[in-house]
């Protein structure tokens, strides 16, 4: 059991028998009446946030994620397959529970599964991933200096806006939070 007092942004508790993960929270203690917590929690099977108000003091159930390195192995249909690093196993992963992950995903890549009571409830992918271009317009001598960009399309499938200089065949560093390109490798 866990406090709302003690609250930290990224602590994952069990409420109305779904995992959530604390986004951000406020304790307020008005002039009149007793104090309370605001929080915004963010499920972490679905990814959407609500907002909850809990009374100061109240109590909730501590929820331990499982975080689980895996090896993407190959695509089955609309599923994944992953092998667990430490034993083995090989497991099947929805499009679903991978979320925008999946356009980065490359074989032989190394992820984090989240799972909760052996269930799983998403993955981590690497903040950064460094891919290659396998088509897009080339760049024209000269037009370098004007900031524009051009539509990369990469190996994993995955399309970015990269600049004009950029050729087929580079090795690009993409940050897969926001999707964007960083720089060549």
């Amino acid at each position: 059991m866990i406090s709302v007092n003690d609250f930290k942004t990224g602590v994952t508790v069990e409420l109305e028998g779904q995992v959530y993960q604390v986004v951000d929270f406020q304790h307020v203690k008005p002039g009149k009446g007793a104090a309370f917590v605001r929080a915004k929690l963010k499920n972490v099977k679905s990814g959407g946030v609500v907002e909850k108000t809990f009374r100061g003091g109240e109590k909730l159930h501590r929820a331990h994620l499982d975080k689980r390195a895996m090896q993407y192995l190959y695509k089955d249909g609309d599923a994944y397959v992953f092998m667990d690093n430490d034993n083995y196993e090989q497991i099947t992963i929805s499009a679903g529970d991978i979320g925008d992950g999946v356009k980065w995903l490359l074989e032989n890549m190394n992820i984090q599964v989240l799972m909760y009571q052996n269930e799983i409830m998403g993955v981590e992918m690497p903040n950064f991933v460094e891919l290659t271009v396998v088509e897009t317009e080339p760049g024209v001598k000269g037009d370098t200096a004007t900031g524009a960009s051009k539509l990369a399309r990469l190996e994993s499938g995955a399309s970015v806006q990269v600049p004009l200089f950029i050729n087929t065949g580079d090795r690009l560093r993409i940050d897969t939070r926001t999707g964007e390109y960083m720089e060549r490798c």
